[in-house]
């Protein structure tokens, strides 16, 4: 039987992000032989992405590695995807999956209504509870990395709030060793434009999370992803020339102490 045009268009931008896939795993050393993979698995279209690529690149065996993902829900955020989903996606990519309930003490479960003003740091509490889940299980069940499913549109988006935010030229890195224990940050995705990804995830008919982070819409990260969209609308290739001006500081046009 003929392939229809949406399988073949899917099947072009499965091959697209593969190749993106492989080739920032080689430029940067994402994987080696021995490894065992922890995947922060949120059950958005990143972290699906992310499981399905990584599952089907432990099947070929070189280098050999192992992944498991994990799954965190924090009690005082209702922000969460169907379990059986989650369960029945990564049977189907190889990957074990693991689920741990977590709870954020003294902190206040989140009421309709209620604004960010109206919690300190509410996204800071909830990632650090969320990431300190993710070293705890990681070194029980011995992984050696952690793999986030940051892409190319976020790794701009962190350049510019820590332009704009912090006052530093600096970003989210492919691979970071943590000081602290011997586990490494990687992020496989980090090539791949989020368009693509939201395409892929319409096209695979992945599951959208039940219920979305009450903070999605008014965090400064959101107010930058806004910000990019109309920059992007100015010049299409801006990401494209954040990406190059990382690597091509002029240290001559810095301010002289």
């Amino acid at each position: 039987m003929a392939k229809t045009p949406e399988q073949i268009a899917e099947e072009k931008l499965r091959e697209r992000l593969t190749k993106k896939f492989h080739k920032a795993c080689a430029d940067y050393g994402l994987i080696a032989d021995g490894d065992h993979i922890l995947i922060g698995l949120s059950g958005g279209k990143d972290s699906l992405l992310l499981t399905e690529l990584l599952g089907r690149r432990a099947r070929i065996h070189v280098p050999s590695f192992k992944v498991s993902a994990l799954h965190v829900r924090v009690k005082e955020r209702d922000y969460h995807t169907d379990l059986s989903y989650l369960e029945a996606f990564c049977r189907e990519a190889g990957v074990p999956l693991i689920v741990k309930d977590v709870s954020i003490p003294s902190v206040p479960p989140i009421r309709e209504g209620r604004t960010a003003r109206e919690i300190d740091n509410p996204c800071f509490l909830c990632s650090w509870y969320r990431r300190k889940t993710l070293f705890n299980v990681a070194q029980e069940i011995g992984c050696n990395k952690i793999a986030f499913g940051h892409h190319r549109d976020d790794v701009a988006e962190t350049l510019l709030m820590n332009l704009f935010f912090q006052g530093a030229f600096a970003t989210m890195p492919p691979i970071l060793q943590m000081d602290k224990m011997p586990i490494q940050l990687i992020r496989p995705l980090c090539l791949i434009n989020e368009a693509d990804i939201i395409e892929y995830a319409r096209m695979r008919g992945y599951r959208k999370q039940e219920k979305l982070c009450p903070f999605e819409h008014v965090s400064s990260r959101e107010k930058v992803k806004q910000l990019l969209i109309q920059i992007k609308a100015m010049n299409p290739e801006a990401i494209d020339s954040l990406f190059g001006a990382m690597t091509n500081i002029k240290t001559e046009y810095l301010p002289k102490k």
